[in-house]
């Protein structure tokens, strides 16, 4: 993982990471219900993280629909790695996911203008994961719906990310960009933010934003 270009005033930053839905045929059998996503319809979701450049550099493509985006991050190899310190830098993601020492969070109800300056500095670079799927889906229409078995779709989404990258590198045209509905969901257990989290969040408040 390379990082970020500092945007908005926000350094140090490796990516930006969030899921995006992928809609699915209807599995048969008896795991077919947890393919059922929050917006009731059959879907794979998909973990990513991007550069500045929309580039992916991590994806995680084998759960479910219904599957948490904290779950996916917490149960992903991506998130040993951080955990043990294998890079120096941090994630920017949305509210879906805890804070963590290694993957900040905006405030939820900034209180002051530096936690407000954080929170908008968060928002402009994490942007780039909603752009990258936009492109993604707008380049391979085939993600509009796929009419494959889960594996096979997850073998798909992770060819496609690939194409984007060469695509992206040779810096071809894009087409029109499709854009990400809202599928922002707080985290479960986001009412009681881990304190480590917490505590390197607002040392970056202290020392980049007040």
């Amino acid at each position: 993982m390379t990082f970020i270009i500092l945007l908005s005033g926000f350094p140090n930053v490796l990516g930006a990471i969030d899921c995006t839905h992928v809609r699915i045929r209807a599995p048969s059998g008896p795991a077919e219900p947890d393919y059922v996503n929050r917006k009731s319809f059959h879907s794979l979701n998909i973990q990513m993280v991007c550069d500045e450049r929309c580039l992916i550099s991590n994806i995680e493509a084998k759960w479910p629909g219904s599957a948490h985006d904290s779950r996916i991050f917490r149960e992903s190899a991506l998130a040993r790695r951080l955990a043990q310190g294998e890079f120096n830098g941090i994630l920017l993601g949305d509210r879906g996911y805890p804070c963590l020492p290694h993957l900040l969070t905006p405030y939820s109800d900034p209180a002051t203008e530096a936690e407000g300056a954080l929170n908008y500095a968060h928002s402009k670079t994490r942007a780039r994961i909603e752009m990258a799927f936009g492109q993604i889906k707008s380049r391979f229409q085939c993600l509009k719906g796929l009419r494959v078995a889960t594996d096979r779709g997850c073998d798909i989404v992770v060819a496609c990310t690939v194409l984007h990258n060469i695509a992206t590198l040779r810096r071809e045209r894009l087409p029109r960009v499709i854009e990400e509905g809202n599928w922002e969901q707080v985290d479960p257990a986001g009412h009681q933010e881990p304190l480590d989290g917490r505590r390197v969040r607002d040392l970056y408040k202290d020392t980049y934003f007040s």
